[in-house]
């Protein structure tokens, strides 16, 4: 199983790329919108981890347009920021198609347990057992 992980935050794309490989996926990693939509065309992965806050085309963007292209994409929308104003990008990214949403900071077990419902089309529509 191949996840695609796209974060700008080099610090958590590599931290989430290890808890992943521990547990024997296999991990692409991309510092952005515009990477991660090249990374999918090339791999098409299982599972697209994405955080929503990036530079250049951020994450909702990038759902967006990958969802047009590839509308049966796994996608698991993650954020630090959560709010801006009234406006949850979260529930935005949800709205757009991703099958669950994460916030960050994320303990390992709720990263884990999301994967494995997205890969088997199972469970609650989001989860936020972040660590505070």
């Amino acid at each position: 199983m191949l996840i695609l992980v796209a974060d700008d935050d080099e610090a958590v794309r590599t931290a989430t790329a290890q808890i992943l490989q521990d547990e024997g996926y296999e991990v692409a990693t991309a510092r952005d919108g515009r990477e991660l939509l090249h990374a999918y065309r090339k791999c098409e992965a299982d599972v697209v981890l994405c955080d929503l806050f990036m530079p250049g085309k951020d994450g909702i963007q990038a759902i967006g347009e990958l969802l047009k292209d590839f509308p049966h994409a796994k996608i698991i929308a993650m954020s630090g920021g959560g709010y801006n104003g009234t406006l949850n990008v979260l529930q935005m990214a949800q709205h757009l198609g991703a099958k669950k949403i994460l916030a960050k900071p994320f303990r390992r077990s709720a990263l884990l347990e999301l994967i494995g419902q997205v890969l088997a089309g199972t469970g609650t529509a989001r989860n936020e057992d972040s660590i505070s």
